[in-house]
């Protein structure tokens, strides 16, 4: 081999199994890749984040009608480019179809590098919980670039999203793969029309990785679901969906992709899996046990709407994504402790759903939480040093009850990246049988 070409076997290896790759490390190796594969792949720069970041989408064959793949869409979810860059690798790994016509497949490494950069700090490792959350940043709903401004909100959608709409307005996909992760629980797929025997396929993949399919998953609530662990988008308007969130799937780049004939599979695999997600037996005992969580919940908000109150006004505009998310987090709380009072404890639930709430009265206080210690670790004075213990310690009780009341467990990067790269081939597969890329 040359000494060029040892060059460009190095630049296009992949990341560490063990690790995620920060989003500048996906894009070397992409840019390797497309390097050693130079009739095949190709990459280039298709827009800039708020900040100035470059969106990098890696394509592998040509034209429109293919497959966009979605990384880090969420930037606490660090699996997102790492599967995109595995995708990658095992699209050129593929033998070229004869005369070329395979389909077109589409890489947006990551979405939201902007958010990335502010969680990148633990990537390096140990991958530990505690180290995952004194780096912890999730944007505040509006500043999601998947989902899309109401008419009449008077939002400009902001410039991934733009980006992210112009790339499904030129490529017209037939697939749009949106690649997320759950800090805890199992894995679930939301789509936004069925695919014949994806629910199938994705199960099985689940058992092969040895974690939880989440056979009633909190963020589908109100989902119909076909079998378990997968969900599909209901039409707008109907009654029974969640209302504390803002969340709007149908104001979204997943149902934008609809407009051209296209589905959208959104595709979750936990980070620290917690196997009562699987559990779909009734639960003996929801209105103690939600109502329980739910005081929790708005009685822990009540403390950190306080605790907020001590960040000082060089920290707010250093570090303003941390201070809109913290607040917006705060804000939302208390919708959720009513919801889950008046409309979840009179309820028969499975024992999969009122873990689901279990775990999020404990980690939306630890994201709070987290954020805040990051907001007061350069402030001094005895008011700030009290509020840095007191959230210390709700990180703290927080992370010790997801580790033993709820049984988290850490899920190999390898295991999360296998099963979410085999799900979107899946995908793939069952809505256009017999083609290969």
């Amino acid at each position: 081999m040359t000494d060029t070409g040892r060059r460009l076997s190095h630049a296009a290896l992949p990341p560490r199994p063990d690790r995620y790759p920060t989003v500048a490390q996906a894009v070397a190796a992409a840019r390797g890749l497309a390097q050693l594969h130079p009739g095949r792949c190709r990459v280039r720069e298709v827009g800039r984040s708020r900040a100035g970041r470059p969106l990098v989408l890696v394509s592998v064959g040509d034209g429109p009608g293919g497959v966009l793949v979605v990384g880090g869409p969420h930037p606490n979810e660090p699996v997102g480019p790492a599967s995109a860059l595995r995708i990658t690798g095992e699209l050129l790994r593929r033998p070229v179809p004869p005369g070329g016509a395979g389909v077109p497949w589409h890489i947006l490494l990551c979405l939201d590098p902007d958010g990335a950069a502010l969680n990148e700090g633990w990537l390096d490792g140990p991958l530990t919980l505690r180290r995952h959350y004194e780096h912890f940043y999730r944007p505040a709903y509006e500043e999601q670039p998947e989902f899309l401004p109401s008419a009449g909100s008077g939002r400009a959608p902001m410039p991934e999203s733009v980006v992210l709409t112009g790339l499904i307005d030129e490529l017209r996909p037939f697939l749009q793969c949106s690649l997320h992760g759950v800090d805890f629980g199992g894995a679930f797929v939301q789509l936004t029309r069925p695919v014949p025997g994806l629910a199938e396929r994705f199960a099985r993949s689940v058992a092969r990785a040895g974690i939880p399919l989440d056979v009633d998953a909190y963020d589908a609530a109100g989902w119909d679901s076909p079998a378990p662990g997968t969900y599909v988008l209901p039409e707008p308007g109907r009654d029974g969906l969640p209302q504390a969130l803002p969340d709007d799937p149908a104001l979204s780049t997943w149902s934008y992709a609809g407009r051209y004939g296209g589905v959208t599979a959104v595709l979750e695999v936990p980070m620290w899996a917690v196997e009562a997600v699987g559990d779909t037996r009734p639960h003996p005992e929801v209105a103690r046990t939600v109502g329980t969580a739910a005081r929790s919940l708005r009685d822990r908000a009540q403390e950190l709407t306080t605790l907020l109150g001590h960040v000082p006004a060089h920290a707010r505009a250093a570090y303003g994504p941390l201070v809109r998310t913290a607040e917006f987090n705060l804000g939302v709380c208390p919708q959720l402790a009513d919801e889950w009072l008046a409309r979840w404890c009179p309820r028969p639930l499975s024992a999969s759903r009122v873990a689901a709430v279990g775990i999020a009265a404990e980690r939306i206080p630890l994201r709070v939480a987290s954020m805040l210690l990051r907001l007061l670790a350069d402030t001094d004075g005895p008011a700030v040093a009290a509020a840095r213990r007191r959230a210390e310690r709700i990180v703290a009780e927080s992370s010790d009850r997801l580790r033993h009341r709820f049984g988290a467990r850490w899920v190999p990067v390898d295991t999360q990246i296998t099963h979410q790269t085999r799900a979107v081939f899946a995908a793939a597969e069952c809505l256009a049988p017999g083609r290969r890329p």
